[in-house]
């Protein structure tokens, strides 16, 4: 149920209805037609765009079209007020037995309230992480798969068919530096003083490396030269820190459908099959780029090279896909994976990056673009970076790392659901403050325990209910007479469970799964309002000395529930049952 899409299907019905009438011209287009929660509430439960919208392309002045649809709306038994204000703003007020009605629908199906079918099943990648496979991730990484997970579980929720996919970066020259610094502990572990020279990876994490290393090839790598034994141990390398990789994303409870290889690009003809298709557009030409303006990026080079048309799908300049020398850009590989990924059927790509990858933006956009022949929009989500603080200070770096803290660090520390909900307490495009007091801190100002707070205070009402022997089962509540709920505090909390499914609509939408967060908070804080409220008014405690009373109140309190345990679900946060 999704009462903000009844009541836009209301409005809608009968500004039809004045069209039929004469009152409005026919065809008029009405997808911008809105119905939301007022910016100020004392202004109605709901407001509607619709005589601002339709005024100009009507002919007429808002204020005519308001005041005839005010009239038709008031006629119907779930408005009690239509009310026309400024210049054409049309403010409604529904029935109380509309907001009990959102109770009841949550409890009668718990699994599917909020659901959305926006989705159709509509084919969606996400590809998030993807960090190089060269060491423990980072608390960058750490964000951005609590964000990516997030995001994939939201779109599932709002009915797309949801891929969750990493792009292991194995064919760069950072893997052989990977192999270098593993071969260097291989070295150690054969009781030889390890060479960290410059440049190569000097974490504690790589020593484990080097001990299996040992137990595979016992002293049979020392001294060779390198092309001896460079390739096998890069693999041997990847796929121990893949592993590692792996581990660490099970901690904070992320698991992957897909994992893409670069390195199974080269080779294969994938990449020159990609850019040949490019070629036949005419989107791949031989040219010389103008010099950019201050800061030079690494892919120019003053002579002629092989480029990617890209500014005629909204780039800013052409890019370059082969070098001088004949070798591929990084930008190359890119291209070839996303055709890769339009190739699979996909309806919608998300790439989830680094804040340092925003000079990647437009040119994945325009390549996906051309590749698809624009069918297959890309969403491209920057994740900007997080600060650690601890007693006051900044966390300090991690000595098995070696040069930043990791993803492990941060969950061993705080714990996964702590993580999770915190990395989520900002918008992606914003820097987040992670300090370990804060997020540990039982109080209002720590919104991860202020959440999970409110659900465990419902888990306990229905506890103490049961003990008394009420009937707490959600088919008995959902029978209770919920009219009993019409005090301003318990109809405002209905109000905001009714604003779940749309909210979930809102996100998806906009692949915003911050906004979860944000409304769980709202929530948690209304139903602690009302908690309280109950310690001073005896008629607002959720359970009563009457037994049909306590059952409407408790209803009230188990569709809140209700709507906690979705929203945290999504988050991949498991609810609290009881605070200790």
């Amino acid at each position: 149920m999704n009462l903000f899409s009844d009541i836009h299907a209301l409005v809608i019905r009968n500004l039809e209805a004045m069209a039929a009438a004469g009152e409005l011209p026919a065809g008029l287009d009405m997808a911008a037609v809105s119905v939301e929660p007022p910016r100020d509430p004392a202004h109605g439960d709901m407001a509607t765009n619709a005589a601002m919208v339709l005024a100009k392309p009507a002919g007429q002045s808002p204020r005519a079209i308001a005041d005839a649809l005010a009239a038709r709306l008031a006629a119907d038994p779930r408005i009690t007020s239509a009310e026309v204000a400024g210049p054409g703003f049309l403010n409604l007020r529904l029935a109380n037995a509309e907001w009990q009605g959102v109770v009841r629908a949550a409890l009668q199906a718990p699994e599917t309230f909020g659901r959305s079918d926006m989705g159709r099943g509509r084919k969606v990648n996400v590809e998030f992480v993807s960090a190089n496979p060269t060491g423990p991730m980072h608390v960058g990484h750490t964000r951005g798969a609590v964000f990516g997970d997030a995001l994939a579980s939201l779109l599932a929720y709002a009915g797309h068919e949801v891929t969750r996919e990493y792009y292991i970066n194995d064919g760069g020259a950072q893997v052989d530096v990977l192999a270098r610094s593993a071969y260097e502990r291989y070295r150690e572990a054969n009781g030889l003083e390890p060479e960290i020279r410059e440049g190569l990876y000097p974490g504690d994490y790589l020593v484990p490396v080097g001990e299996a290393l040992k137990a595979k090839y016992g002293r049979a790598l020392l001294d060779q030269p390198e092309a001896t034994w460079l390739e096998e141990i890069r693999g041997f390398a990847i796929e121990a820190m893949m592993e590692m990789i792996r581990s660490d994303l099970a901690l904070l409870g992320v698991k992957m459908d897909v994992y893409s290889s670069e390195k199974s690009l080269y080779g294969t003809g994938k990449i020159e099959a990609a850019l040949d298709t490019l070629r036949g557009m005419g989107l791949i030409y031989e040219g010389i780029l103008e010099p950019p303006k201050g800061k030079t990026p690494e892919d120019w080079e003053p002579r002629q090279q092989t480029l990617f048309r890209s500014t005629l799908h909204g780039d800013d300049v052409d890019r370059p896909v082969m070098k001088s020398d004949g070798s591929w850009t990084y930008f190359a590989p890119d291209i070839a994976y996303h055709y890769d990924k339009v190739q699979r059927g996909f309806d919608a790509l998300i790439d989830v990056f680094g804040a340092d990858h925003g000079g990647y933006v437009k040119r994945m956009k325009a390549a996906v673009s051309a590749l698809s022949n624009g069918r297959v929009p890309l969403d491209i989500k920057l994740i900007q970076l997080v600060k650690l603080w601890k007693n006051g200070e900044p966390f300090k770096m991690s000595k098995r790392a070696g040069t930043f803290v990791t993803l492990r660090d941060v969950v061993e520390q705080a714990g996964a659901d702590v993580t999770r909900f915190v990395m989520l307490t900002r918008k992606n495009d914003m820097a987040l403050d992670f300090d370990f007091d804060k997020v540990l801190d039982q109080s209002k100002d720590n919104p991860v325990f202020y959440v999970q707070y409110a659900h465990a205070r419902i888990r306990s009402v229905l506890r103490k209910a049961a003990e008394a022997g009420l009937a707490v089962d959600d088919a008995a509540l959902s029978g209770a007479d919920l009219s009993q709920n019409g005090h301003e505090a318990e109809l405002g909390l209905a109000r905001k469970i009714a604003e779940w499914p749309r909210l979930v609509e809102i996100a998806a939408r906009s692949n915003e799964p911050h906004r979860i967060a944000f409304y769980l908070y709202e929530l948690a804080s209304d139903l602690h309002s009302l908690w309280n409220r109950g310690n001073e008014e005896q008629g607002l405690r959720f359970l009563q000395e009457d037994s049909s009373a306590s059952q409407a109140k408790i209803a009230l309190a188990r569709a809140t529930a209700v709507v906690i345990s979705a929203g945290l679900g999504i988050l991949g946060v498991t609810p609290a049952e009881e605070m200790r």
